[in-house]
């Protein structure tokens, strides 16, 4: 079923690049001295620098994409990580694609 916050999250430039750039982060990121790209996901830190915006105005992106289930956070030290949920992405492009 289609809600706000999936909606929400797909309905804005930076977010769609958010996603877009976790697909294959070793190809946009430099390596991080923590957390594995892939394993364990991009900083945000990474994250807005990428993006060329604040780490708060970042941060709210990262809120949003993850009130939909579309990426994880995982924290390490001080820091979050963030990756994809291909799963929830999976299921998302089938609703989208379906009779609603």
């Amino acid at each position: 079923m289609l809600d706000v916050d999936l909606i929400k999250a797909l309905a804005n430039d930076k977010r769609l690049l958010i996603l877009e750039l976790l697909r294959d982060p070793e190809r946009h990121f430099r390596p991080q001295r923590d957390g594995d790209l892939v394993r364990d996901g991009v900083c945000s830190l990474f994250m807005a620098e990428k993006l060329g915006v604040s780490q708060p105005t970042c941060g709210e992106h990262l809120k949003v994409l993850a009130k939909a289930g579309l990426i994880r956070g995982t924290k390490i030290k001080q820091w979050v990580f963030y990756r994809r949920d291909e799963d929830r992405i999976a299921a998302v492009k089938e609703l989208l694609s379906s009779d609603w």
